[in-house]
């Protein structure tokens, strides 16, 4: 109990956001300075021929995993002593595996349709041969990955990252000025060898190093289990994408193709400033939320100070999107991009709500309610987004999908509240209350002041909402680190 209360800590916790974060933030760096490269060897064609395999990969990859990769987490996770989690892990390792090799095998038995559907001729069908071994190795290292997130260890992951995002850059680079467009699937093969290496290495050391003989037939409960799960994490995942399919159809349909490239660039730049957050949320906040789960008392003590914690670091980053949006649209795009700042000044206050909402979101899947969680995530809010985003599209064009993202946001928080109060007897605590009332008053303050029609009085309103916010939140967080 003790090696808990420590590992949920305001400390522990602020620890996994800050090296999350700065990983995120370093990724995001090395992906922008590869982007540059990538547009000046390969040019719009290479970029986009790009795009098309990494997409293919993606969603053969996610068809073939089974959505394993979160139910891993949750299964090592748990509780339990060190001989049934390293049978736990071994099992994983091994499905992992299997799927892996089906996801490779798909890709080169396909490669010929896979080339003709993605390219409309048989040209790549080699590349997709070759492209076979990365989506094995792609597979294994999120399998891997997903075994350090059990094992909360946040800093082996964290090392691992920023040398896969370092290798990208290092190893992608050349091959693009040598191969151009030959060399992008060599590239996406070696990084995806260097990732799983990278995990590899430190899953290796927490392993047992004792070979005790593996039967399928005496692991066929844990196996049923973690399939059962991940078949429910995969749908849930495809319902969202079906619902971004959708609404990007929807857009397209009722305004065009520039108006779905606006709202996309809104919504890269979004995630990218909110990225920090809901990464340390998914790497370090729900694998120790599931080893407490079947306590309430301690999960929501757990959840409490996540949701604190959150408050206070999500508060100024809201806040600062809302400030610098027009900076970050001439640094990252380009000034024919301006038209979407307002669109992501409402998608800052959105993103921020829903960042008050996610260590809610959690409990119900930590809590191994799987058709709760399905239902509620999975379909309930994918039809909300998809009605809400439409519906606000259809009246009020382009600023309405920032309504909605608003509206989405905001009634999901109520939606989980109400859900886990009644049924895990989780609420907030004055503190949690108090500070998510705070983070949500500081980005209404900011948001409202970039409508002040003096320039310069709008952007000193908008500053001091951020300065102030960052201000308390570091006061606050250091006052917890020195409890």
């Amino acid at each position: 109990m003790a090696a808990d209360k420590e590992s949920n800590s305001y400390k522990s916790i602020l620890k996994g956001i800050s090296l999350f974060g700065g990983v995120k933030v370093f990724e995001i760096l090395i992906n922008l300075i590869r982007g540059k490269f990538v547009a000046l060897f390969l040019g719009p064609e290479g970029m986009g021929i790009s795009s098309m395999f990494t997409s293919a990969s993606s969603t053969i990859q996610r068809f073939a995993s089974l959505g394993l990769n979160m139910a891993i987490v949750k299964e090592v996770a748990a509780d339990r002593d060190d001989e049934s989690r390293n049978r736990i892990l071994e099992v994983c390792r091994r499905l992992v595996s299997l799927t892996a090799l089906a996801g490779a095998v798909i890709c080169a038995l396909f490669a010929s349709p896979l080339s003709r559907i993605t390219f409309g001729s048989d040209a790549y069908t080699w590349q997709f041969f070759l492209l076979a071994a990365g989506i094995y190795f792609s597979i294994e290292g999120a399998g891997r990955l997903s075994l350090l997130q059990g094992l909360h260890k946040i800093k082996d992951i964290s090392r691992a990252s920023v040398i896969g995002a370092l290798a990208g850059l290092l190893v992608g680079v050349p091959l693009y000025y040598f191969f151009r467009d030959k060399g992008i699937v060599p590239a996406i093969v070696l990084l995806s060898l260097t990732l799983l290496v990278a995990y590899d290495i430190p899953v290796r050391k927490y392993s047992s190093s004792r070979k005790d003989r593996f039967s399928w037939k005496e692991s066929k409960t844990i196996v049923r289990h973690l399939i059962i799960l991940g078949i429910f994490l995969m749908a849930n995942d495809l319902f969202c994408t079906l619902a971004s399919y959708l609404i990007n159809i929807f857009i397209r349909q009722h305004g065009s193709e520039t108006t779905v490239g606006l709202y996309q660039a809104a919504n890269s730049i979004t995630n990218q400033y909110s990225g920090l957050v809901f990464a340390a949320l998914a790497m370090d906040y729900f694998p120790r939320l599931s080893n407490v789960a079947s306590d309430n008392s301690t999960m929501r003590d757990v959840v409490n100070r996540q949701t604190e914690v959150v408050a206070l670091v999500i508060a100024p980053a809201a806040t600062l999107l809302i400030l610098s949006a027009p900076l970050a649209i001439r640094i990252l795009l380009t000034t024919d991009f301006l038209p979407i700042v307002e669109l992501m000044r409402w998608m800052g206050l959105g993103i921020l709500i829903r960042a008050l909402s996610m260590p809610m979101a959690y409990i119900s899947f930590a809590k191994g309610n799987k058709k709760l969680f399905f239902w509620m995530e999975g379909v309930g809010c994918n039809i909300l987004t998809l009605v809400l985003s439409c519906g606000f599209f259809y009246y009020f064009g382009l600023m309405g999908l920032g309504y909605a993202l608003v509206a989405d946001n905001a009634l999901c928080l109520i939606i989980y509240y109400f859900i886990n109060h009644n049924l895990y007897e989780y609420r907030f605590t004055p503190n949690s209350l108090l500070f998510i009332l705070l983070s949500i008053i500081f980005g209404i303050l900011s948001f409202v002041s970039s409508f002040i029609p003096t320039a310069s009085l709008a952007y000193l309103s908008m500053s001091l909402s951020f300065i102030i916010s960052l201000l308390l939140g570091i006061k606050v967080l250091r006052k917890y680190i020195k409890k």
